[in-house]
């Protein structure tokens, strides 16, 4: 016998009867329950933190991850981080550009942005953001996930934190979820082919990068930070003499072209050059014109920004390939000891740092580990890269600064020549410039006198009318003639001085000599030179140019 089907009438009545049969609790009572939660919930976690040893507590937590947290998808996942140990993964780099082009219609937050130099919108993918791509008939899965850093107290990492936290580094990276069946493909094959398209996209669009330290967020994405570098200078608007441009661009070239030679030869695929020469003579110009013709990025190191030799080796191996790490004014930039300078005594001043403070010490940059740096064994870590190094000043650099493999080529960045000026002339007046008729006479003018190409361009910035301008400098070579012609007695007068000084000699480092002598004088101790008046003529003029010498000194 079949039962009966309840009608519709019936199901809504004991529907009814049941809403109606259960009791609902007083707000006071859910209040009550909730207190009673919480404070169980409390005493647990201080049982736990006071009573478990760290072990039981670490292995609570990962339980707990593994219960409660991300659970990777069926199949195989890879995982690629965005850096390995102190340098950049260039997988991770690859998968951010390759999938900033397969956006769909499925992805739902994005991060958009654009410089003012980029053309085009860039895209990237929000923390737990998932896309699919098809390769060969194969779908894949990315998903991009950033876990935020965090900071714990109780010790000090970082000089310049004042807090004196350790900070966890933040952590990105992105999974590709597959079949397990098709390993081989995706290793293979499918993992180079992003690797092609992001070398692909980077020579059709090549953006010159610009990096500099940047030592706030250095635990967190690394200690560079960059912008796009848009610098105008080429060789072809370089005010140099021909034959050094010349000169520098074949060096370049037989560079960029040897990277069998040097593997070959046993020596890392490296060159360094040195910049020297009054301010104003474009040796800016000349890296940004080396970075425009190599299309290499150019990192930007401020010596006094790093800590230490160990915090220089992290920062040399952070730099990419295919670049140019430039240090300008090399002879000032940091506080780096002069071996052929005499060693002096100085003063002991009582310190207020406690000595057994290990955080309380100022580490500095030493000559040595800025030479291991240059050529040692950490200058391999890495394939055509081009150090530039600038100074005001070369004789003030240490000569193992200075030896070929460090400093391999020397390029002296000299005052305005005929040529450089020339090459001013059509840069900022066209073509009329070079062939004006007060040119001639600027060429007579430029030989004689001390005059910087920057100093000539602000002259010829001051109108588009070649008259005037080429007139301005004119007026402005002829003024650095009268100066000069002024200043040579002067200059005349301190080259006697010096040439008289390296006569009676730098022995004597302090003046009891003189001073005793002086004493001899005073009293009237003169025996033994009377006798002998030509003696004592020398000896008098000998002791005048010593104080001379000493007085200079002590200024």
């Amino acid at each position: 016998m079949m039962s009966r089907i309840p009608s519709l009438s019936e199901i809504f009545s004991w529907i009814l009867t049941l809403i109606t049969s259960l009791r609902i609790p007083a707000p006071s009572e859910i209040f009550s329950w909730y207190a009673s939660l919480t404070t169980t919930a409390m005493m647990a976690r201080t049982a736990v933190r006071d009573f478990l040893p760290a072990p039981a507590q670490q292995y609570l937590h990962a339980l707990a991850q593994s219960l409660f947290g991300r659970r990777l998808p069926p199949g195989l996942t890879l995982i690629f981080d965005a850096t390995t140990g102190y340098t950049r993964n260039e997988i991770f780099d690859a998968a951010e550009a390759y999938l900033a082009t397969k956006i769909n219609h499925d992805t739902d937050c994005l991060h958009v942005t654009k410089t003012a130099a980029d053309k085009n919108l860039f895209f990237s993918l929000e923390n737990n953001e998932r896309i699919v791509d098809k390769f060969r008939g194969l779908e894949l899965t990315w998903r991009f996930f950033r876990s935020p850093g965090s900071s714990s107290l109780g010790g000090r990492s970082d000089p310049s934190n004042p807090a004196g936290s350790i900070a966890s580094p933040e952590k990105r990276c992105f999974q590709l979820s597959f079949p397990k069946e098709h390993k081989e493909l995706v290793l293979g094959s499918y993992i180079p082919f992003v690797l092609d398209e992001l070398k692909a996209m980077r020579h059709e669009e090549r953006v010159l990068k610009i990096h500099t330290l940047d030592n706030k967020n250095y635990h967190h994405i690394g200690p560079w930070n960059s912008v796009n570098l848009d610098h105008p200078a080429t060789f072809d608007t370089l005010a140099m003499e021909p034959s050094l441009k010349e000169a520098i661009v074949q060096d370049l070239d037989r560079f960029r072209s040897r990277k069998d030679f040097y593997k070959r030869v046993g020596r890392a695929w490296k060159r360094g050059y040195l910049l020297y020469g009054p301010p104003g003579t474009g040796k800016s110009s000349l890296i940004g014109a080396m970075a425009n013709y190599l299309k290499f990025d150019v990192y930007d190191l401020q010596l006094a920004s790093v800590q230490d030799d160990c915090d220089l080796r992290r920062v040399l191996l952070a730099t990419g390939n295919r670049s140019i790490l430039v240090i300008e004014d090399i002879d000032c930039g940091a506080d780096l000891p002069d071996r052929n300078e005499k060693k002096k005594k100085k003063p002991v001043q009582a310190s207020t740092v406690h000595p057994y403070d290990p955080y309380a010490r100022q580490p500095k940059i030493t000559l040595s580990g800025l030479l291991n740096f240059i050529d040692g064994l950490w200058s391999s870590c890495g394939d055509e890269r081009i150090i530039v190094f600038t100074t005001n000043h070369k004789e003030k650099l240490d000569p193992a600064l200075l030896r070929p493999g460090r400093m391999d080529m020397h390029v002296h960045m000299s005052y305005c020549t005929h040529e450089a000026f020339k090459v001013l002339a059509n840069n900022y007046l066209g073509a009329d410039g070079g062939a004006h008729r007060l040119c001639e006479e600027i060429g007579g003018l430029i030989g004689d006198v001390r005059v910087t190409p920057a100093q000539v361009a602000e002259e010829l910035m001051k109108s588009n009318d070649a008259d005037v301008a080429l007139g301005e400098v004119v007026s402005l070579l002829k003024r650095k003639r009268v100066e000069a012609a002024m200043a040579k007695p002067e200059i005349e007068k301190e080259e006697e001085e010096e040439e008289e000084e390296e006569k009676v000699g730098d022995g004597e480092e302090d003046g009891s000599a003189v001073v005793e002598m002086d004493k001899q004088l005073i009293n009237g101790d003169v025996k033994g030179h009377k006798e002998d008046p030509v003696g004592w003529n020398k000896l008098v003029k000998s002791m005048s140019a010593r104080n001379v010498t000493l007085r200079r000194r002590r200024r």
